[in-house]
Parts: structure tokens; C-alpha cells; sequence
């Protein structure tokens, strides 16, 4: 700052004149002066507050640009702050998209796998059951079916899927409509006609009935051995004797010869010894047909073969005899056990794995 006078402030004070008046001139010299100091004074005054105004401005425009060049500073790092800021952002925001993506490929890989392994589980049982049924059909009996349908129910249970409880009530169902259901002990049956085909050799023939009944009355009509003979017996000569016993022999002899009875099938009577042979086996064969037939699960098949055993039975053989009563007795109620029962199948938990494996 320069020390130079204002200009003016010098100038201030009013001219003194040159000629005065003699008696006024010490008090105009007293007030000039007075004047002069005052504005002096006064100049004096203005000029040190002036430069300290003047050093306060410099000093306050000092700090002034200071503080605009660390606002210029400070607005640069911000900048480069909020660039870097928002390059991170952009990166995190990249990134999170990338985690968003990878975790919505992990839930559908996820759902996938699940899935995958209800239908494999689903598939599984399905051929499990069906593979009993077909065990059931074949043999008669509902205890594979059963078993399978308690063995799913368990894999259900432990899989704990939702979408799979419908098939585990379907498998509920089904094993207490299969548990009330009666069928054919087809077990039992096949062990009676397998007793009826070794009874059939022992079966007597209606022609051999004369015959066996002479021989039962001659075996009866010859005299045991007495220890003492009698005493009419004593009495009468050895000769006399003997010719009694010829002629009680020849009235058995001729007694056996004719038999009269009533021969209501009269082919039973003409059968020659060689061809019983395959009447029994013809028998034998009627036997297996029906029990092939109750294998098979054919139980119209299976009766009718029993039927025509029946009528061999009734018209060939002795009808009199013990055995052949027992054996037709057992053909009349191995015919009324056969009956046409159709095992009960898992409809319910077909329906249902059915609907499980497309989904709905």
C-alpha cells in the first residue's frame, strides 16, 4: 500500500487571506491553525484506519484464495472420490447381478435335481407295484401287493415331498381296501387236487366190483383150522366129508360166476383190464388241467375240468366205495370254492403317481 496523501485532504483548510484586519488577525491565525490541526488530525485518523482496512481486506483476500484453493483441492478429491465411488458401485452392482444370476441358475439346477429325483422315485414305485400286481395275479394271492404298497408308502414318508402326499394318501387308501378284501386260498386249493391225483390209483373200478366182492366172500366161506373138530363132524366117515366140502366149493364156485345188479353205465362194466390204465391217467389229466387252470387265474377253465372228473368219477368207478364218495365230495367243493374273484388292483395310486409324474 502506498503512503501517499490522499489528495483533498490537504487542501482542506479554507485559504488565509493576506490582509487581515489588525486586531483580527492573532484569532484567525488561532483558528486557521485550529483548522489545519483539526484536519490533520482528522487525516491522520482516516489514513490509519484506512490501512487497516486495507491490511484486513489483504488479509481476508490472502485467506480468501487459500480457501478457494483448498475448496479447488478438496472439490478435485471429491471427484475423483465420486469417481472412484462410482466405479466400485458399478463393479459391486456387476457383481451382485452376476450372484443374482448364478443363485437363480443354483434354484432352478435346485428345483431340477428335485424334480428329477421325485420322478425317478415316482417311476420307481410305479413299476414296483406293478411288478406285485402281476406277482398277485399270478399266484393269488394280495400279500406282494400288500408288501409293496406298505414299502412305497415308507419311501413317500421318508422323501417328505409336498406334491407327493396325494400318492401317499392314494397308497392309504388302497392298502385298507386291499387289507378288507377276501380272495381264493389258491395255495390250499392246489394242494387238494394234488391229493386227489395220488388218490386216483387207489380209486376201485365199477367193472372189478363183482370180482372183488367174490373173492371177499370166498375168502370168508373156507373153514378155519379148529383145534377140535365138532362132533357131528366126528361122527360122520372122512369120505362123507370131503364130498361135503367139494360140494360147498362148487356152489361158491357157481355163485361167484353169476351176479345180478344194476349197471346203470354199462361201458364202466366193458372196460378191459389194460384200458383202466388210461382211464386212471385220463383222470389224472382232467386233475392237472384244473389245476393248471387255477394257476393260471382261468377259474371257468378250471371248473370245467373238474366237471368232466367228476362224471368219470361218478360213471367209472365204484360209487359205493369210501374213496371214491371222499373224492367226489372233494372235486363238489374244490368247484365251489373256485370262484371268479377279481383280485382288487391300486387304481387310486396309479391315478396318482400318474398325476405326481406329469407334474400337476
Amino acid at each position: 500500500m502506498s503512503n501517499e496523501p490522499l489528495p483533498g485532504l490537504t487542501d482542506a483548510a479554507p485559504p488565509v487571506p493576506t490582509t487581515a484586519p489588525a486586531h483580527g488577525a492573532p484569532v484567525a491565525l488561532l483558528a486557521l491553525g485550529a483548522i489545519a490541526l483539526a484536519a490533520l488530525v482528522t487525516s491522520v485518523m482516516l489514513w490509519q484506519r484506512l490501512s487497516s482496512i486495507q491490511e484486513l481486506l489483504a488479509r481476508q483476500s490472502a485467506d480468501t484464495g487459500t480457501q478457494a484453493i483448498e475448496a479447488r483441492t478438496m472439490a478435485q478429491q471429491a471427484q475423483e472420490l465420486a469417481r472412484e465411488t462410482s466405479t466400485r458401485l458399478a463393479v459391486a452392482e456387476a457383481r451382485v447381478n452376476e450372484v443374482a444370476l448364478q443363485r437363480s441358475q443354483l434354484e432352478e439346477l435346485m428345483q431340477s435335481l428335485s424334480r428329477t429325483r421325485d420322478e425317478n422315485l415316482v417311476v420307481d414305485i410305479e413299476a414296483a407295484i406293478r411288478l406285485a400286481q402281476q406277482q398277485a395275479q399270478l399266484t393269488g394271492s394280495l400279500q406282494p401287493l400288500v408288501a409293496a404298497l406298505k414299502s412305497a408308502s415308507q419311501r413317500v414318508e421318508r422323501a417328505a415331498q409336498p406334491r407327493l402326499a396325494p400318492v401317499l394318501r392314494a397308497m392309504q387308501h388302497d392298502l385298507e381296501r386291499l387289507e378288507r378284501a377276501s380272495v381264493t386260498d389258491t395255495a390250499g386249493l392246489l394242494g387238494r387236487l394234488d391229493d386227489l391225483v395220488r388218490q386216483v390209483d387207489d380209486l376201485p373200478l365199477l367193472g372189478r366190483v363183482a370180482q372183488a366182492s367174490a373173492m371177499r366172500r370166498k375168502a370168508g366161506a373156507e373153514p378155519a383150522p379148529a383145534s377140535a373138530p365138532p362132533a357131528d363132524a366126528a361122527s360122520k366117515p372122512g369120505w362123507q366129508i370131503g364130498l361135503q366140502r367139494a360140494w360147498e366149493g362148487l356152489l361158491d364156485e357157481t355163485r361167484g360166476l353169476m351176479r345180478v345188479s344194476r349197471i346203470d353205465h354199462p361201458d364202466a362194466v366193458l372196460l378191459a383190464p389194460d384200458q383202466a390204465f388210461f382211464l386212471r391217467e385220463n383222470l389224472k389229466l382232467k386233475l392237472l388241467n384244473a389245476r393248471l387252470g387255477l394257476l393260471a387265474r382261468r377259474m371257468d377253465s378250471a371248473r370245467a375240468d373238474l366237471t368232466a372228473a367228476s362224471g368219470a368219477l361218478e360213471k367209472y368207478f365204484d360209487p359205493a366205495s369210501r374213496r371214491t364218495q371222499n373224492a367226489a365230495a372233494a372235486m363238489q367243493q374244490l368247484q365251489e370254492h373256485m370262484k371268479a374273484v377279481e383280485l382288487p388292483a391300486p387304481d387310486n395310486t396309479f391315478a396318482a403317481l400318474s398325476t405326481a409324474a406329469a407334474g400337476r
